[in-house]
Parts: structure tokens; sequence; C-alpha cells
């Protein structure tokens, strides 16, 4: 669907980059502006699994890129065609719809080769080849439709034609060493000459000008096995037509075929189609079925995947792909940072706890009821992202929303749901470094100073504390390989209402500058720190701009 809206949160999505997306993909949906379908750009985490699983919603598909593929063009929308179809056949549909090749597929639609011009060509330059309708296997329906024909008599033990093709313009006597036994021969009504024939006993006789056969001379053949059939054609027009009866199999490009397959990117393709010169490529899907076929004129188009961005604007935290796509809508809580758009978009941005804040307003601004699923959704991540109303970052707007949603949800104790959800979220059982650093890790970029922080909530910092070192050397593993100045991790304690910081990179300095704290072996805690958003980047920001 071409004119499909992709809703995407972040990379490393938390609950509110999900749920945001989820509730904001079904209030397009339901006032009609355009289809869209929520996505996201990484792994659900385990909290965000917790209020999938409670309100029974699947997680929003994964969207690797918003790159131009070749589904997303206008591909010649061609049926393969059968190996066993006959030359004239393939040319009438090729003319027909004015194209240079066609794909040739199995009984499963699996290619198996490619039918050009260039093959319908060599054809005629081969005719000298007179045995050429056995080399082929041409059957006889090829035969019959070829020279327009009829069957007069067809022997069902004699339908292969193993010897050469001819035309008997000479008199009886001169046939004997030129035409024999297992031949296909063309003769015109000339009784003497086909009498001859079927004492050769000749595999084929195609009687031209639309003649037949006597009695006498039709029980012969049938004695001698010898398939008659006629054709309005001269004998000329007959020998020159009966090499289109040849099977496509025989005469189509084999091996070394290039084909492409619909999630291929458009800009991959380009390389092959300019070091090959091919005037089409087969599409084929993931199964290997063909599609239809793609040319070089339909790389050029205008067409661009369309995105609404909701919980971010900094391209680093985008999909990939953004510059070939079109943003036609953020929706977001966060400060304004570095995404450009051609025209102008409906931004909407607001110094709220949680983007799945907005999304309710957008529903009963509307005078729009969610559905119980959405409202779930978006409460859960309205508490996730105020920390159930405790972060700094959080207003009466969030409370008032939040509250309006968990009635529609059925949620009846906000308390307890959130106990439960935060339980089931910062539990660290079971995951690796890399798992927790990544589950909520976002890039900054401030000034010149490219900056990595990542968020894992727990209610148990002390039971992380023997993992210290291991994260810490991975940590400075990412910021060498990510080319980041500073690392940070932040271990926020809901209950105890502070963080953690394990710092890595370059210039630990800023870290302490900033919150105006000595590291002890790259550690210290950080009391009332619980927002990222709020208590974390722009005290960053502010000491970075005034160094």
């Amino acid at each position: 669907m071409k004119n499909l809206v992709y809703v995407t949160g972040h990379k490393n999505p938390d609950s509110d980059s999900i749920c945001a997306a989820y509730g904001y993909a079904e209030f397009k949906n339901k006032i009609g502006d355009y289809p869209a379908i929520a996505v996201r750009l990484g792994n659900v985490n385990k909290e965000t699994q917790f209020i999938l699983d409670r309100f029974k919603a699947e997680a929003p598909i994964y969207l690797e890129t918003v790159k131009l593929k070749v589904c997303d063009l206008d591909i010649d929308n061609i049926s393969p065609i059968s190996p066993e179809l006959s030359l004239k056949k393939a040319w009438s549909i090729m003319k027909n719809k004015n194209i240079k090749s066609l794909p040739v597929a199995d009984s499963n639609n699996q290619l198996i080769g490619i039918l050009s011009i260039s093959n319908l060509t060599s054809s005629y330059m081969d005719i000298g080849d007179n045995l050429i309708l056995d080399k082929s296997n041409t059957t006889i329906e090829n035969i019959l439709n070829t020279l327009s024909a009829k069957e007069i008599y067809l022997d069902a033990n004699n339908t292969k034609f193993p010897g050469k093709l001819s035309v008997a313009a000479m008199k009886p006597e001169s046939l004997k060493g030129i035409i024999t036994q297992g031949d296909i021969a063309i003769v015109g009504d000339r009784p003497d000459v086909q009498e001859a024939l079927i004492n050769i006993k000749v595999s084929l006789m195609i009687l031209t000008g639309s003649h037949s056969l006597s009695d006498i001379l039709l029980e012969s053949a049938k004695k001698a096995g010898v398939n008659i059939i006629t054709t309005p054609h001269d004998s000329f027009t007959a020998s020159r037509l009966i090499i289109q009866s040849i099977p496509v199999g025989y005469v189509m490009a084999k091996g070394n075929l290039i084909s492409f397959s619909e999630d291929e990117l458009v800009e991959d393709i380009k390389d092959t189609m300019i070091e090959t010169r091919y005037r089409s490529y087969p599409v084929t899907n993931s199964e290997g079925k063909v599609l239809g076929t793609i040319s070089r004129y339909h790389l050029i188009s205008n067409f661009k995947k369309k995105v609404i961005q909701v919980d971010h604007n900094e391209r680093g935290q985008s999909v990939d792909g953004l510059d070939q796509a079109e943003v036609i809508e953020i929706i977001d809580h966060h400060r304004v940072a570095d995404i450009q758009t051609n025209n102008p978009i409906y931004f909407r941005n607001e110094p709220l706890g949680s983007t799945s804040t907005i999304v309710g307003k957008c529903f009963f601004e509307n005078s729009i009821i969610p559905s119980k699923k959405a409202a779930g959704l978006l409460c859960g991540a309205i508490i996730s992202d105020t920390l159930l109303f405790r972060s700094p970052t959080c207003t009466d707007q969030d409370r008032n929303i939040c509250k309006k949603l968990a009635e529609i949800a059925g949620i009846n104790n906000l308390k307890e749901f959130a106990k439960e959800m935060f339980k089931a979220g910062t539990s660290l059982q079971g995951s690796t470094i890399e798992e927790i650093f990544n589950q909520d890790f976002k890039p900054f970029t401030i000034g010149k100073i490219k900056i990595g922080i990542a968020q894992v909530n727990t209610m148990d910092i002390e039971g992380f504390m023997p993992l210290k070192n291991e994260m810490l050397a991975y940590m400075n593993k990412k910021s060498d390989e990510g080319g980041f100045s500073l690392v940070m991790l932040l271990l926020t304690d809901i209950l105890n209402e502070g963080s953690q910081i394990l710092v890595a990179g370059k210039l630990p300095a800023l870290v302490e500058k900033t919150f105006n704290i000595a590291l002890e072996d790259s550690t210290a805690f950080l009391p009332g720190v619980l927002s990222r958003k709020k208590q974390v980047v722009p005290p960053l920001t502010n000491v970075i701009t005034n160094m």
C-alpha cells in the first residue's frame, strides 16, 4: 500500500516509544487522514512486553529501513511463461505488452530462465539445423497452434518427432536418401508423394493449403503410425513458421540469471544494472516466485515512504534511510534537535512527561475514545516515563490523561499496576551486559561532542554491582567504536528516587563538573536524578556550551 504511513518511535525503544506509536497509529486511522501502521526500530524490552501482554497487543512490526525497496516501485506485473510455451505465443505476448523479455518459471512459479528478443532472433539464425524440432522436444500442440493447423490423424503411440524437417517438393523416386523414417515432411496436394512419405514412415506429414488425405492413404497412414495434420499455409510459409513451434525452454537463457528480490534496496540494484546491460530483470518474492520484471526506467521514481515520528526528533535515533523518506508529522516531548524536513509539517512538541500523554490528548481533543487496548498501552507508557508521576518531568496533564486512560483500560489500581510493571521491567536476571546497556540507549551530539546515555530502571542496584567492571569494559569499547567522547549508564532506582551512574570515555570530568561529584572507580550515586531528558541532558548541555 503506497500511501501507508509508518508511525515510529526511536531506536532501542522504551515503553513510550512503542506505545505512543501504537496509539497514534490508531488515532490517525480513526480520523481517516491516511492509513497508518505502528512500527518499531528495535527489540521490545521487558517492561514494554509486560504492557503489551497485559492488554493482549502484538508488538509493532520491525522496520529496518525506509529506503526505497524494489517492492515500492511500479514494476511491470508480468506473469512468467511456461518453458513449454511456443516461441510464437511468447512473441505474441511480448508484442502485445511492448516488452523485450519475459521471465520463464516452472509449475511452482520459480524462476528457471529468461526469454529475450535475442533468443528469438538466434532461433531463426540457427534455422539451418533441420533437427531442431527433435532437439527441442517440440510438442504436436505447439505445431498445431503455430501453423493454425488441424489434426487429421494423430497416433497416440507416436508423439515424438525424432527426424529432420524437410519440404517434399520433388518426385517420389527423388525422396530416397533425402527423407528417411521418422522425419517431418511438409507436402502439398500430391497423392503420389504423400503415399511415398507414408511408406517411408515419416513421423509427421504436414499437408499445406488446407488439403486433406484420401481415405485409402489415411488408412495406410494409420497402419504406418504416421501423424497427419493440415495447415492453410503454403509450403514456404509453413516451413518458415514451424520454427516458431519450438518451446521457450529450448532457447531461453538459463545460466547466470540476474534477478532481484522485492525486498532488495533500490540503491543496491542500481549497481548491478550499471554493470549489466539487460533490458529488464525478473523480480521475485521471498519464496522465489516470480512477480514481474523491472527495468532502468522504473528507478526514476519520486515516491518516498511517509513517516510520523513519535517520542524523538533526533536524526541519530531515527529509522535508517530517513533522508530518503518524507517526515509528515513529529509528536514529541523532548528538546528540538536536528531533524530537517523539505516541507512544512505538523510538529507537536509539549513539555510533558510522556509522548503518550500527547497522544492521549489527541484522542480526547477530537472527542474520540481510544480502544481499551490503546488506552492501556498509553496509560502504561505514561506511568513508565513519569515513574508513576515521580519524575520531575511529570505534569498535571500527565496525571489527568493517565487516569482517564486507566478508566477506559479497566485499570482499577494504578499503584499496583505500576508495581507489577516496574518489577517485570527492572529485572536484570538472565540479561547480558549488552542487553542491559542497549535496552534504552540514546546518542546525543552537543556542540561538537558526541555523547551516549543509557538508562535502566531497576529496583536492585546492589545486585547489579558485581557486573560493574564488565559493564565499564563494554562501555569503553562502545565509546571507542562509536566515536563517543562520553558514555554513561544510569541505573535508576524508582523507589529510592536516585540513579547510580557509570561513566566511560575520554571526558569523565564533564560528568563530575555537571553534577558536582567525584567519581570513584568510574561511578557515583545521583540522589533525586530520575530523568535523563530533564536532569541529565540539559545540565550536560549547559556545561559543554559554556566550556
